[in-house]
């Protein structure tokens, strides 16, 4: 029985949160995140993978392109998974997904992940409870092994409300800019909104508990980007980081 139920926890930033007050927060932290993630490149003692998982339209795209913007690109990856390719399907279904984990010094982030292999399989049947039962146990330890390869691990799951969902996909017909996102499997996708609740609450039981999900409420992008923001920030202030006091030194002839 899962002890996340979705449906009860909302998709709105808290009542007290003052959306100007917010943004000015957000601005510190990334310029914070950005000194940090300087350092965690500098030291390369530690990775940071960040995993965004959310139903269609949730705002994955957007956090990516708000939160980090300001992080050198020399020390951070993007990786979007979609339906695996020949070859990928040919191995196991962690084998992209291990080519892509951080090196030390690195900081990578997965726009959906190794989680769409027990949500989407199970929700069009294409695997059956047994198998995906046998997955998540493979991903609790795939995920333990980069832990204990000093790789830092935040999940977020973008929370979204359906009637949001169906403004934003709606958008992504009316707007010229966004019109390239739209295709016709988001609406489909969109009416097993249920079928995706139920699989990923059971995803939150299951998958590493001692790697916990955030469960962010995304129906506003202020807060949503905010929230990303800071815990971002709270793991890399914990990592303890330091400059290398090495200095590098030519040799002359």
């Amino acid at each position: 029985m899962s002890i996340v139920k979705l449906a009860s926890i909302s998709t709105q930033p808290p009542a007290d949160a003052e959306k100007q007050k917010i943004k000015k927060e957000t601005k510190k932290l990334k310029r914070a995140i950005a000194d940090l993630q300087n350092i965690l490149y500098a030291e390369a003692k530690h990775s940071v993978l960040i995993i965004l998982q959310g139903m269609d339209a949730s705002g994955k795209d957007g956090a990516i392109r708000h939160v980090f913007n300001h992080i050198n690109p020399q020390g951070v990856r993007v990786t979007s998974f979609k339906v695996p390719t020949p070859q990928e399907a040919a191995h196991d279904f962690l084998w992209r997904i291990h080519a892509h984990a951080p090196a030390k010094g690195m900081m990578h982030i997965f726009n959906r992940s190794h989680y769409e292999d027990v949500l989407i399989t199970r929700v069009h049947g294409l695997i059956t409870d047994k198998t995906a039962h046998l997955r998540m146990q493979h991903i609790n330890h795939f995920e333990q092994l980069l832990q204990d390869h000093q790789t830092a691990i935040l999940k977020f799951y973008l929370h979204i409300s359906r009637e949001e969902q169906a403004k934003r996909l709606q958008e992504r017909i009316s707007n010229p800019k966004k019109r390239w996102k739209y295709s016709d499997a988001d609406i489909k996708e969109a009416q097993r909104w249920h079928d995706y609740l139920h699989f990923y609450e059971e995803v939150f039981d299951i998958c590493s508990p001692e790697i916990p999900w955030t469960i962010v409420p995304a129906d506003k992008n202020w807060y949503k980007e905010y929230l990303i923001a800071y815990l971002v920030h709270d793991c890399l202030s914990h990592l303890h980081l330091r400059y290398p006091r090495r200095i590098a030194h030519s040799s002359t002839k």
